[in-house]
Order: C-alpha cells, then sequence, then structure tokens
C-alpha cells in the first residue's frame, strides 16, 4: 500500500514522546525505515544499535512534543 511517510514519520517521533526518559531516550519500537529516515533527519541517534532505546536531539525533543500535542492534545477549554 502507499502511505505518506512524512506523516508516519510525524506520528512515530510524537508517540516516541511517550516513553521519553529524563535522558531523551526512548523506545525504538518502530518499524526501521521510519527510525532511519527520523535519524537521517536529526532527530534521533542511530537506531542500529544493540540498544533497546534511541536518544533524541534537543530539536528531536521539541519537535516530538510539538507534534503531540498538534496530534494527541486536547483543546483548552
Amino acid at each position: 500500500m502507499e502511505y505518506d511517510r512524512e506523516k508516519v514519520d510525524e506520528i512515530v517521533l510524537a508517540l516516541l514522546w511517550l516513553t521519553l526518559s529524563a535522558e531523551n531516550r526512548a523506545w525504538k519500537g518502530f518499524d526501521w525505515e521510519t527510525l532511519d529516515r527520523l535519524h537521517a533527519k536529526g532527530y534521533i541517534s542511530d537506531p542500529k544499535s544493540k540498544a533497546k532505546s534511541v536518544i533524541l536531539s534537543v530539536e528531536g525533543v521539541q519537535h516530538s512534543r510539538e507534534l503531540f500535542a498538534r496530534y494527541f492534545g486536547r483543546p483548552s477549554r
């Protein structure tokens, strides 16, 4: 099936924010192609390691928080 890879990248980056630790680490339980694209964009460390997590860059943390709020946040009352 054809799909919008940019949208998938945004959703995965937003979901990485859910498991983000104080050390900017997040579980890498997503497909390798998407993680490779996020790495190429500078948002995460190289996912091809033995670690079960990736490290988000400063830009990656900020962008993941913004994307999470955009896609999953509730409007203020």
